[in-house]
């Protein structure tokens, strides 16, 4: 099966109430309200979803109450990567049963000592042979501390239902390196906004985004300003987006982007323990940043 990754995907923050349970009504209402904007779908149970905080359970009801108003013309994507092959392919099947149209899975890390290119080339294609849905390879080497390599990348994907990467790392030579060796249906999905119009320039197709919630039309004009050739609106806007990305990613991460949601008149609220939310100083200054960038109501 093959689907097509050109555009932005928001990776949704999981909404949790005061005493940490699952806010799943509001995570909804967000989805509803990101909805109106031209996006090519939603990533549910990424980094920004905290998919480590949750347990299995709860995983799979988040699956299902977002299919549940996700337009049937966006794509969801399922974040599936669990530390053992087994319970990636049950959290799988799981996304499939909920309506997911591709799973996400970020590598297994923990032994990452043992993580050779054989291991994580038989880990993904195992997944990959029980998945009846397309699977994207994640690299992310900030959360996980594994960075793959081109090489890794390029002999995993080296199966029919293994469709394409999100590539958060931001190696851009490496990202190059990887479209030009990759199969040629391969897609490529920039893993933030600091570096989405550099990976377009390289072949990327789209990008998964922690800013594209917060500042869903912005993402999507690089993208457009990019396709009619007018780089110098892309340069400008990409450059202006920069620090609000940092802000929500790098600097302040999950806890700053579900605070600038809660201002913007989405539900972010907080996020599970250990994390904890910014600081009122911190807050300040987020503040002050969108207001500096005009990313006002959704």
């Amino acid at each position: 099966m093959k689907i097509d990754l050109k555009g932005i995907f928001p990776p949704l923050p999981t909404a949790f109430d005061d005493q940490e349970n699952l806010a799943l009504d509001k995570m909804q209402a967000n989805i509803q309200a990101l909805s109106k904007y031209d996006l090519a779908g939603f990533l549910v149970l990424g980094s920004n979803g905290e998919l480590v905080h949750l347990t299995e359970e709860e995983k799979i009801r988040v699956y299902q109450e977002c299919r549940k108003v996700i337009p049937e013309d966006k794509l969801m994507i399922a974040g599936t990567g669990g530390q053992t092959t087994r319970e990636t392919i049950r959290l799988s099947k799981a996304a499939v049963d909920a309506g997911a149209d591709a799973v996400l899975v970020l590598n297994p890390f923990y032994y990452k000592g043992l993580m050779t290119t054989d291991v994580l080339v038989a880990h993904y294609h195992d997944v990959a042979d029980a998945c009846p849905i397309p699977v994207i390879i994640y690299n992310m080497p900030a959360n996980s501390g594994l960075d793959m390599t081109a090489d890794q990348i390029l002999a995993i994907a080296d199966h029919r239902n293994i469709i394409g990467l999100k590539d958060s790392g931001g190696n851009i030579t490496k990202i190059a390196d990887i479209i030009g060796r990759a199969k040629p249906d391969f897609q490529v999905l920039a893993g933030s906004a600091g570096f989405l119009l550099s990976a377009f320039t390289v072949g990327a197709v789209g990008g998964i985004l922690a800013l594209a919630n917060i500042a869903p039309q912005q993402c999507i004009d690089i993208q457009k300003h990019f396709q009619k050739n007018d780089l110098n609106k892309a340069r400008k806007l990409q450059a202006a987006m920069i620090p609000v990305n940092t802000a929500i990613t790098a600097r302040w991460g999950v806890p700053a982007l579900k605070t600038a949601m809660d201002s913007i008149g989405l539900f972010g609220g907080n996020a599970r323990k250990p994390v904890q939310a910014i600081s009122e100083n911190i807050k300040t200054k987020l503040l002050s940043l969108l207001e500096q960038n005009q990313i006002t109501n959704i």
